[in-house]
């Protein structure tokens, strides 16, 4: 873990310690491979749910591995997948859970095309 994982880097804190956004990034990337059982090159995944506890503060230089245990099947459509991260003493730096539904690729990208079409048509937006 380097300085850019931290809270303070990423905005969502003011200690140096690992990001629990970064964290979570980490943990949707581990389930994005465990997925690829699930999918072939018509279909992908996509993110739908995350519930997941950060239990320990981890220091610059600090490593965690991430683990993420594909369900036996889909139920619906979706795969939901076990999640945890281990600091290099073993320790259980977070636990939890993550929801994915499997889409057809282009379908997917088709529609999230026409929802920003949609939204835009006849409205003026402003930045943030």
């Amino acid at each position: 873990m380097t300085d850019a994982d931290t809270s303070v880097a990423l905005g969502s804190g003011d200690v140096p310690v690992l990001a629990t956004p970064r964290l979570i990034a980490w943990m949707e990337a581990a389930t994005v491979r465990a997925a690829a059982a699930f999918t072939d090159g018509d279909r992908t995944t996509v993110g739908t749910a995350i519930r997941v506890e950060h239990l320990r503060a981890t220091p610059v230089g600090g490593g965690v591995e991430v683990v993420a245990e594909p369900p036996a099947a889909p139920v619906d459509g979706r795969l939901t997948f076990a999640v945890r991260a281990v600091d290099d003493s073993g320790r259980l730096v977070a636990t939890g859970e993550i929801d994915r539904a499997i889409v057809e690729r282009e379908r997917f990208l088709a529609a999230a095309q026409r929802s920003k079409t949609d939204s835009n048509s006849g409205q003026e937006r402003s930045g943030c």
